[in-house]
């Protein structure tokens, strides 16, 4: 039988249209999310500098009421007041979000959410479209394994709004890093589909790959709000020593959650996401005894898949010992991160080893 043969040319060719179209609607949202940052109101340092002054009469920042396009108001909801920051007993309140509590601001984020939905759905598409081409799962290489990935985690960070989490300020930087991550597949990692090689095909892959895309894509997440965390962790410390911000920096940080919410969606993030990352390993090994007939062999993808396990142990220690909590357990986080990165694109695409049939 001709491999080459059993794809579906057709339903490739489709996936392929369908993957381009969706960066044009993503690149539509990355600038309606920019319009809902330019567009949304300059908050004022004071609502944070009197908060760690602990001036009860600004330190909650009020309801904000906003003119509706049939001439009405609503009244958007008052931020939550943090009583903990992460590295310190800082009372700040968390931020209006990007839109910064104004009515052209706000529309222009629903705008965005919408076109990122409709992006998604195209992506998605895409994805189940290879898939239906060669009758497998979509991440057998490095391109594949790509679009997947971006995919979820724009689900995981829809799923979060559907649950009315106020997590509108990851937008911005999700589409920025998707539309980036598309553009390296479809470019340098782009591969034709085929089929693949007897070693892959198993049930597992549907398992140990399906679970490391989503471990992956979450772990972004996390690592989003880390580093956030860090500037707006900053931010506050620079206003409670008597500093005064720049205006831009104003204006971004104070739309933002406080450090605490920041530290605390983080943690939470990659601590309910590391089980699935210690099942992935375990799977991998499992596939890996039935495919090679060993359960580990040290092989670099493994290896790095295990640094990257110990990197996030440790962050989780270290996140819950107190002397180590806000930004030494951030640099820890972001450095586990890091190597969840390099185990992605580095191994794959510059270290020999069993994965390195897989292709890019």
């Amino acid at each position: 039988m001709n491999l080459a043969a059993a794809t579906n040319e057709n339903l490739a060719h489709t996936s392929n249209v369908l993957i381009y179209s969706s960066m044009a609607v993503y690149t539509l949202a990355f600038f309606a999310h920019i319009a809902e940052w330019i567009f949304g109101s300059r908050s004022k340092v004071g609502r944070t500098a009197a908060a760690l002054k602990h001036d009860p009469a600004t330190a909650a920042a009020p309801s904000v009421q906003v003119r509706s396009a049939q001439g009405g108001t609503s009244v958007l909801e008052r931020p939550k007041v943090v009583t903990r920051a992460a590295s310190g007993t800082r009372d700040v309140p968390d931020g209006p979000g990007a839109a910064g509590g104004t009515f052209k601001g706000d529309l222009w984020g629903r705008i965005a959410v919408s076109l990122t939905v409709v992006a998604f759905a195209v992506q998605a598409g895409g994805v189940v479209a290879r898939a239906l081409s060669v009758q497998r799962a979509p991440w057998g290489n490095m391109y594949e394994f790509s679009i997947t990935f971006s995919t979820v985690a724009v689900g995981a960070y829809l799923v979060l709004l559907a649950l009315r989490k106020n997590v509108r300020w990851i937008g911005l930087l999700l589409v920025t890093t998707v539309l980036l991550d598309l553009g390296i597949a479809t470019t340098t990692l782009y591969t034709d589909s085929d089929q693949l090689v007897p070693a892959l095909h198993s049930y597992w892959l549907w398992i140990h790959v399906s679970t490391a895309i989503i471990c992956g894509a979450v772990f972004y997440l996390g690592a989003v709000g880390t580093l956030l965390y860090l500037f707006r962790d900053s931010y506050e410390s620079k206003i409670a020593s008597g500093g005064t911000p720049g205006r831009l920096a104003t204006s971004v940080m104070e739309r933002l959650p406080a450090a605490k919410s920041l530290d605390t969606f983080s943690y939470r993030i990659n601590a309910a996401v590391f089980p699935l990352w210690t099942f992935t390993i375990i799977a991998g090994a499992i596939w890996a005894g039935d495919a090679w007939g060993r359960y580990w062999g040290w092989d670099p993808k493994e290896v790095w898949s295990f640094i990257t396990w110990v990197a996030y142990a440790a962050y989780l220690h270290a996140r819950a010992t107190a002397g180590w909590k806000g930004r030494k357990a951030a640099y820890l986080a972001l450095v586990a991160f890091g190597c969840w990165l390099f185990n992605y694109y580095g191994v794959n695409i510059f270290v020999t080893g069993k994965h390195s049939y897989a292709g890019v």
